[in-house]
């Protein structure tokens, strides 16, 4: 049998996003929280990814409220979230030393396994696959409702949980963001704002070789520092991969028409803009923004020049130009690099839901 992942204090701490204290967020809170969960309920918990709307992972009706919430494809799969001394192999058909190695470095952190699907786990979780998706997240306020909701079964609860916002929308890093999209419909633990601010990382190992899924907070050289292999990295040519969460072309967009583009390409749009006295968000690089940073009509914001600055900051950005009363969001395109998957994907993902709309 396979090692129990390790706890809080392994290789994660590195950079694996561990989250402050949690605030006002006190035993009896938690224990309301996982009675909810209990009863079938939803709960809305903070991740240091995003914030989560979670369910009982083994209730089909309870993973069926979260698709109905969000407004989410039923064949869309959602992440399993366990507790530190939760047992993975409880929700698999087989373990694997990839994974074992992969948990032991990251665990509690953010980074998703998909793996064979055990058969007693309801395919409901998985969008009827036979994979499932699980995570060990590090945030306290999460990993205390988790280890309360497990007690409540055996040591083998598990909570669904993909991000708590409507579906293809900005995913929520903060508590008053969930508030924003459901009001008082969902009960919400706040604890603070999410430190990655993007979501998981999410891995393949279902089919016998590592496969990036979806790029977050560990980085494609993380994964092959671990298994001493580069993960096979996503180029839309892989047609047996598994549907994962986050990974349909028009994702995590903002209500705003968003454009990401090259800046030279986004200046003759900047210049449209001034000339029919519209008014524009521009994000981009200081160095590159130039007089635009400071014309009329521009709502200049400069990007973080460190990818998990801008990844942090990212959905709280959105979130905020899609209130600052600007017709369009025009967005400077990042570096093709690996350092830079993660927000290129998420950008792109948001981009592409105007670029359909536009193309209909």
């Amino acid at each position: 049998m396979p090692d129990q992942p390790k706890q809080p204090g392994g290789t994660a701490s590195r950079d694996s996003g561990h989250a402050p204290a949690h605030g006002q967020i006190d035993a009896a809170q938690i224990d309301h929280a996982a009675a909810l969960l209990d009863a079938g309920e939803l709960v809305a918990f903070p991740t240091e990814t995003v914030y989560g709307l979670g369910g009982d992972a083994q209730s089909p009706e309870a993973v069926a409220r979260i698709y109905a919430a969000k407004g989410r494809p039923a064949n869309h799969p959602v992440i399993v979230h366990l507790a530190p001394h939760g047992d993975p192999r409880y929700w698999v058909e087989q373990w694997s030393a990839d994974a074992q190695r992969l948990i032991d470095a990251f665990w509690p952190g953010p980074l998703t396994l998909i793996l064979k699907r055990a058969a007693h786990i309801p395919p409901a979780v998985s969008g009827g696959q036979d994979s499932v998706g699980l995570r060990c997240p590090s945030h306290p306020v999460a990993q205390a409702l988790l280890d309360a909701f497990s007690a409540r079964r055996g040591g083998h609860g598990g909570v669904a949980a993909p991000s708590a916002n409507r579906f293809g929308h900005v995913s929520p890093t903060t508590a008053q963001h969930v508030r924003d999209e459901f009001g008082s419909a969902i009960h919400v633990l706040d604890g603070g704002a999410s430190t990655v601010g993007i979501e998981s990382t999410i891995l393949d190992l279902s089919r016998g070789f590592p496969a990036l899924l979806r790029p977050g907070h560990v980085t494609p050289q993380d994964i092959a520092d671990v298994l001493g292999a580069m993960p096979r990295l996503p180029d839309g040519s892989d047609a047996t991969a598994p549907r994962a969460s986050g990974t349909l072309k028009a994702h995590y967009a903002p209500r705003t028409p968003l454009a990401l583009l090259p800046f030279d390409a986004l200046e003759p749009l900047l210049a449209a803009a001034r000339a029919a006295n519209e008014r524009v968000a521009l994000v981009a690089r200081a160095s590159r923004a130039g007089h635009w940073a400071d014309a009329d009509g521009v709502h200049f914001i400069a990007a973080p020049e460190d990818p998990h600055a801008y990844a942090r900051d990212l959905y709280g950005l959105l979130r905020a130009l899609d209130r600052a009363n600007v017709a369009r969001i025009l967005i400077e395109k990042l570096p093709d690099t690996i350092a830079w998957i993660a927000v290129n994907d998420r950008l792109g993902r948001a981009a592409a839901a105007f670029e359909a709309s536009e193309s209909e």
